[in-house]
């Protein structure tokens, strides 16, 4: 029998908002990264004030309708999953109505409309869209080879603050308040400046031995940059090494959501979700 034909609206709307294998979902995820990218836009637009001044009710106009674009499209989440009150506490859930809330508030409380500018958090919706979720088990390893990393670079941040306190310290005494180093939490700012490569531009060495030292500090700058990438290079190239293992085959994963629980990634062909074990046809 086919599955279509038992769906009810509530499935079929499931299906569109929630599954963007289906073309109905493309198209829907589609137009939704279109307006979110529109809002934006427009609160962009509207805080340049010689725009503002001249296409403010067409701004105003436009924020309102793509606020009520959001609004529908929230209330139709909260009706198309079985558990609502799951949706309304998930993180993609509290970022829905943070993003479409800000414009009822202004109505209210004055002040209130700049946080329509929550609405680019909806731009998160982009890694299920455009099914970039599998790359983030790279970013994880990232993470990991950071978190393995942080005893090495706490050490090297230490010895950097000592060298920046004591090179500051040679260069207040070097150059004197008469060529801006005034205090040595001053010249340590500077030291820091300089060490990073930043490079302000508003302190700077006058006298030959502050422009030497002030070289060798640069210098050194370089070397400090590499060794953190060298040390989280290391231990992520440690952690992603090949291990021996026995071939499997490959899983091929959909981004069907399951309408109770609202999981994703489910085997291709599967029938009942992997966590909750619902109906994935809503049969």
């Amino acid at each position: 029998m086919d599955n279509n034909s038992n769906k009810t609206w509530k499935d079929k709307l499931h299906e569109i908002i929630y599954e963007a294998d289906t073309p109905a979902g493309k198209l829907f995820d589609l137009i939704l990264l279109v307006a979110i990218l529109a809002s934006i836009v427009l609160v962009m637009l509207e805080s340049v004030k010689s725009i503002d001044v001249r296409f403010h009710n067409f701004l105003n106009i436009s924020e309102w309708v793509i606020t009520i674009l959001f609004t529908i499209e929230y209330i139709a989440r909260i009706i198309s999953v079985k558990k609502p009150l799951k949706y309304i506490t998930s993180f993609y859930g509290i970022i829905d109505l943070l993003s479409t809330i800000p414009k009822y508030l202004s109505i209210i409380f004055a002040g209130t409309h700049a946080l329509v500018a929550l609405r680019a958090l909806r731009l998160l919706r982009i890694f299920r869209i455009l099914k970039l979720a599998r790359f983030l088990g790279a970013s994880n390893n990232l993470v990991n080879a950071l978190k393995a990393s942080r005893a090495k670079i706490s050490v090297f941040l230490f010895a950097v603050v000592i060298v920046a306190i004591i090179l500051g310290t040679i260069m207040y005494l070097v150059e004197g308040e008469e060529n801006g180093f005034t205090n040595i939490p001053k010249s340590v700012y500077w030291c820091i400046v300089t060490l990073t490569t930043v490079g302000f531009g508003d302190i700077a060495p006058q006298t030959p031995l502050g422009q030497f030292i002030a070289a060798l500090v640069m210098i050194l700058g370089y070397g400090i940059i590499a060794v953190p990438t060298g040390i989280v290079s290391a231990e992520y190239t440690a952690q992603n090494k090949p291990k021996e293992e026995p071939k499997k085959d490959t899983v091929h994963v959909n981004t069907q959501c399951c309408a109770n629980c609202l999981n994703e990634k489910h085997q291709d062909g599967a029938e009942f979700c992997f966590k909750c074990g619902c109906n994935l046809h809503h049969d």
